[in-house]
């Protein structure tokens, strides 16, 4: 079924969710100054690979990556499924406790850290086990909802800025590319869009309207940077873990009835999260359930958010979160770049071999 609406929206939730949390932090720390050029780097990044990655499973129409693979041999599929796998992993473990952190030190300073967790993998864990039809719809309420509310904090975000922070527009030193910070931030980059391969055929969608929507996002790369650093410059903005948020803290509205305009933009965050970790779990259940067809798709769920959970609990400080970022790296970027190449390898090989046996 065609639901391009459905699909555009949770692109935005996910990406939404992901900019606004680690990345602007990341991209700071990769340079002091000129910050449009990694940014743009990474944009372009993300834009090829997503089209490269769609345009490559428009040649296998009605079918996901798990079926993709498979047919091509065993190998094939160990190679790709696998990592993809340990990739979905380690994304879960660093989300959910990443941002129990944050709820823990904004909202509930006083409820412990096991509790929050418990709370978001319950939640996201219910998602993954009612199906991708009930993710889906879960995102396109919550974004009739939620993003007028983003414009909104968006708009008022730039109420502190000075243009000065903005110089130098240009930097010679292209040192960020050899920074890992810089690669940190290819969760967000690479991240979100894997999801395309895995909901067809219960989720169809056109491939030109989910390329033109891309361009959305662009500001939201941009504004989740450049906003910190044009209010408290860079020196400042390098200290926080959160620079984006922080910035919102130091907004004032006089005549909204509601004191602190962060809280309403974490719960947002939250939220766009929690749906994103209960699409991890879905995508993860999929591939688990491929290869152990005999255990119900609830279990392998409950397994998986009981796994992650229980990692979490061991994960005793941001610094351990920090250093899981660094480790999981090249597996990050082994599954982002292979996957999208390889499926349009596999699409061209198979529109050439159908060519030469209509021949």
């Amino acid at each position: 079924m065609d639901k391009n609406r459905q699909v555009i929206v949770m692109y935005f939730l996910v990406h939404m969710g992901l900019i606004f949390f680690m990345y602007p932090a990341d991209i700071i720390a990769s340079t002091d100054q000129s910050h449009w050029i990694p940014i743009l780097v990474g944009i372009i990044t993300h834009f090829t690979l997503v089209y490269i990655y769609i345009k490559g499973l428009s040649y296998f129409p009605n079918r996901d990556i798990i079926s993709i693979y498979s047919q091509k041999g065993k190998i094939v599929s160990f190679l790709f499924l696998i990592p993809i796998v340990l990739y979905f992993l380690m994304s879960k473990i660093i989300l959910v406790r990443a941002f129990a952190e944050i709820i823990n030190i904004v909202f509930l300073s006083k409820t412990p850290l096991w509790a929050v967790m418990a709370l978001m993998i319950s939640i996201s864990c219910y998602l993954a086990m009612l199906g991708i039809d009930t993710i889906f719809r879960t995102g396109f309420v919550f974004s009739i909802l939620l993003f007028p509310l983003i414009l909104f904090i968006l708009m008022v975000s730039l109420q502190n800025i000075d243009l000065h922070y903005l110089f130098p527009l240009w930097n010679n030193d292209f040192s960020f590319l050899t920074d890992s910070s810089f690669y940190k931030t290819f969760l967000t980059i690479g991240g979100g869009f894997l999801f395309f391969g895995f909901i067809q055929p219960t989720l169809t969608f056109q491939r030109r309207k989910i390329l033109i929507s891309l361009v959305v996002i662009i500001p939201c790369f941009i504004l989740s940077v450049y906003v910190p650093i044009l209010t408290y410059g860079q020196a400042t903005t390098e200290t926080f873990i959160f620079p984006f948020v922080m910035t919102l803290d130091s907004i004032k509205i006089d005549w909204l009835m509601f004191d602190r305009v962060t809280m309403f933009f974490i719960l947002t965050l939250i939220t766009f999260i929690m749906l994103f970790i209960s699409l991890i779990l879905w995508k993860t259940m999929r591939i688990v359930h491929h290869y152990l067809p005999f255990i119900k798709p609830n279990y392998v769920v409950l397994f998986l958010s009981l796994l992650v959970y229980s990692i979490c609990l061991y994960i005793p400080s941001w610094d351990v979160i920090e250093s899981l970022f660094i480790w999981s790296t090249p597996l990050r970027l082994y599954v982002i770049f292979t996957v999208p190449l390889s499926i349009i390898t596999l699409g061209l090989l198979s529109k050439i071999g159908g060519y030469r046996q209509n021949v």
